[in-house]
């Protein structure tokens, strides 16, 4: 172990994140009652040009007057190379009230990207006089945020979760794909003759990760534009979650369930972990560094391992 320890991430669940658009506030009262851990309430991509002011103004109505229960809730602001960002944070800041929790960064590139945000947004709080802190979440969706990746993860102290946006940062890299997220049909490789699917997003994911885990930072999956495909998205989701990813976007509400199900460890999975952290109790207390355990070889790095499963379920049955 480094003497340098690694840092905890926040807390929280994580599960799933709903988004829904700024401008159809018929949706915001069924994503209040949803599943889903954290709203993102959008006023980036999905938010028309001639709509941004008024979707806006629907967000802060929302977070003053409606019921979102213990939902975490994230708006997403538009890009720092808009017109449109500055008087985002500003209104949200100066009228949401304390209901927002934080701030979606889209298309973050580079450490400095998050600092002007969050210089504007301390401003604000001290000349409010808020008392909540706004946290932050980045999303990396080009070929600059993720060669910086681990300096934006370490940018500010608001910083608490990272998403990767697979459609731009596709477009970004160059990436001959228009799929949103999952397998590409020409992403694959040949053995006797057979097809086998690689997983194209798998080592930005894992940087993602890295980055994160070195600095205290939730990692999230985005989004699975297909949401006709269950299966498809079920397999990204349990490739993230291998990965250590905490949770995935949903863009659509039957995609809600689904993130809260690979999410949540599952019962078979805690027993498990409980069983094999008695185990290696009964090894120390017998003097012995590493165990048995179902015919495998249990150690302290295991122990590490379970942990992490059985602080997920506790956490989640704590939310």
């Amino acid at each position: 172990m480094s003497f340098r320890i690694q840092p905890a991430a926040p807390a929280r669940p994580n599960r799933c994140q709903l988004f829904g658009p700024g401008s159809n506030t018929k949706l915001f009262p069924k994503m209040a009652a949803s599943a889903a851990d954290v709203i993102n309430l959008d006023l980036e991509d999905s938010v028309a040009p001639s709509d941004k002011d008024s979707a806006r103004a629907n967000i802060i109505e929302a977070l003053n007057t409606i019921d979102w229960n213990t939902k975490y809730m994230s708006v997403r602001i538009n890009g720092l190379d808009t017109p449109y960002w500055y008087r985002d944070v500003v209104d949200l800041m100066e009228q949401a009230g304390d209901r927002i929790d934080q701030i979606m960064i889209p298309k973050v590139g580079c450490a400095a990207d998050v600092y002007a945000v969050d210089a504007l947004v301390t401003a604000i709080e001290r000349a409010k006089g808020r008392t909540k802190p706004i946290s932050f979440e980045v999303i990396i969706e080009s070929a600059a945020g993720l060669a910086h990746v681990e300096e934006i993860a370490a940018s500010s102290p608001r910083m608490q979760a990272m998403s990767l946006g697979a459609a731009d940062f596709a477009a970004s890299m160059g990436m001959q794909t228009t799929g949103i997220g999952g397998t590409q049909e020409n992403y694959y490789m040949l053995h006797e003759g057979e097809k086998h699917w690689s997983d194209p997003w798998h080592w930005a994911q894992a940087a993602i990760v890295a980055a994160c885990r070195t600095h205290g930072v939730l990692p999230v999956d985005g989004p699975f534009g297909d949401f006709s495909d269950d299966e498809g998205y079920i397999a990204q989701a349990k490739r993230s979650a291998t990965l250590g990813m905490v949770g995935k976007w949903a863009i659509h509400p039957k995609q809600i369930g689904l993130a809260n199900e690979v999410f949540t460890p599952s019962e078979e999975a805690v027993a498990e972990a409980r069983e094999i952290l008695a185990a290696m109790e009964t090894a120390k207390a017998n003097g012995e560094g590493a165990t048995v355990y179902k015919g495998r070889l249990v150690d302290i790095a295991s122990i590490k391992q379970a942990e992490v499963i059985v602080a997920q379920s506790e956490l989640i049955a704590a939310g």
